[in-house]
């Protein structure tokens, strides 16, 4: 009988790497076909631009300017968007009550340990910030675009309130710093916009949209979408993104409707007349969404953020690593990237 022997590799370089190679785990980051990333994302995060255009992380510093809205104070409705908190989504900011450059050092001393930066935006976020006489939005918006370590400006609106002198100085705005005008949308579907109150319809929002496209080329426009509204379907959501997506905007904000206490979605919640998405409904059509959207436009946020004290639904939006894993994984096993099915 013959002995059997241990047959071992001569040790050469070509050996030893087929060794190596055998032992590597192939990372989703080496293997990721969208280019807009540096990691497994497939999709070109903000974290990703910040760190593209300012060379780091920035610190977003949400500000609160005491403006109303146009559907709150009777202009074109009351009582506002019927998921919108009393702050107007400016829950994260200090007090309207305090100057703005004051609101400014002290949200940037409560985010400090937080947040290992020296370069900031401001984020006028609450309400509607283009919505009052030009020298009010003047006053607030110098009182921070010139503050130490100011590297851009966030302005959160309406399309239907950009007043022509406002357009025009937002512009001289955009010469100075990194300008971002965020436009509410949230559906393209007026039949939605009108049940939720939003007090305009899908053309006053293109007329906005292209007075800011008009007035400079340096004003980057990001467009905020709300999935699961009251009454929209998969397809209908969808069809806000495609719709959207030819419009070929700068970013894009994609937020989960949540049901905060006090609002009338709340009510409507209450008595049985909404039914939140779930979470493996929200990441199969974010998944699916991102395919659309160009490939060059900048994904600001997958998820919103509501206050954890007044959030009642749906619960596993508090999980919001949770969800952002869980759509990568989506378009990871589906192999998906955004842009895929742009056009």
């Amino acid at each position: 009988l013959r002995r059997r022997r241990n047959i071992t590799l001569p040790a050469s370089p070509i050996n030893q790497n087929l060794k190596k190679e055998t032992k590597m785990k192939i990372k989703q980051s080496d293997i990721n076909p969208f280019k807009n990333s540096d990691s497994n994302k497939r999709y070109y995060t903000y974290d990703y631009y910040l760190r593209k255009t300012f060379g780091g992380k920035c610190m977003k510093i949400p500000l609160d300017a005491g403006f109303t809205c146009p559907n709150i104070d009777g202009k074109c409705s009351v009582g506002g968007c019927i998921y919108c908190s009393p702050r107007g989504s400016g829950d994260f900011a200090a007090d309207a009550v305090l100057p703005v450059a004051e609101q400014f050092e002290i949200i940037k001393a409560q985010l400090s340990s937080k947040w290992n930066t020296d370069k900031y935006i401001p984020y006028f976020q609450a309400h509607t910030n283009t919505y009052a006489p030009l020298s009010v939005i003047r006053e607030k918006v110098e009182s921070v675009i010139e503050k130490e370590g100011v590297v851009g400006l966030n302005i959160a609106t309406r399309a239907d309130c950009l007043e022509d002198d406002v357009v025009e100085y937002l512009a001289h705005v955009a010469e100075r710093t990194v300008l971002t005008v965020e436009l509410g949308l949230q559906t393209v579907h007026d039949s939605t916009a009108f049940f939720i109150n939003r007090g305009h319809t899908f053309a006053d929002f293109l007329v906005g949209y292209d007075k800011l496209r008009k007035a400079s080329d340096k004003i980057n426009i990001c467009v905020h979408l709300i999935f699961g509204l009251p009454n929209e379907d998969r397809e209908m959501m969808l069809q806000t993104v495609k719709i959207v997506a030819n419009l070929r905007p700068d970013q894009v904000k994609i937020h989960l409707l949540h049901v905060i206490r006090g609002t009338k979605l709340a009510k409507i919640f209450e008595e049985g007349n909404y039914e939140p998405l779930s979470m493996e409904e929200y990441v199969d059509v974010v998944a699916e969404s991102l395919t659309y959207l160009p490939p060059d436009t900048v994904v600001g946020r997958l998820t919103g953020d509501g206050m954890q004290s007044e959030l009642i639904s749906p619960d596993w939006s508090r999980k919001k690593t949770v969800v952002i894993n869980n759509i990568d994984k989506k378009m990871f096993s589906d192999d998906l990237w955004q842009g895929k099915l742009f056009k």
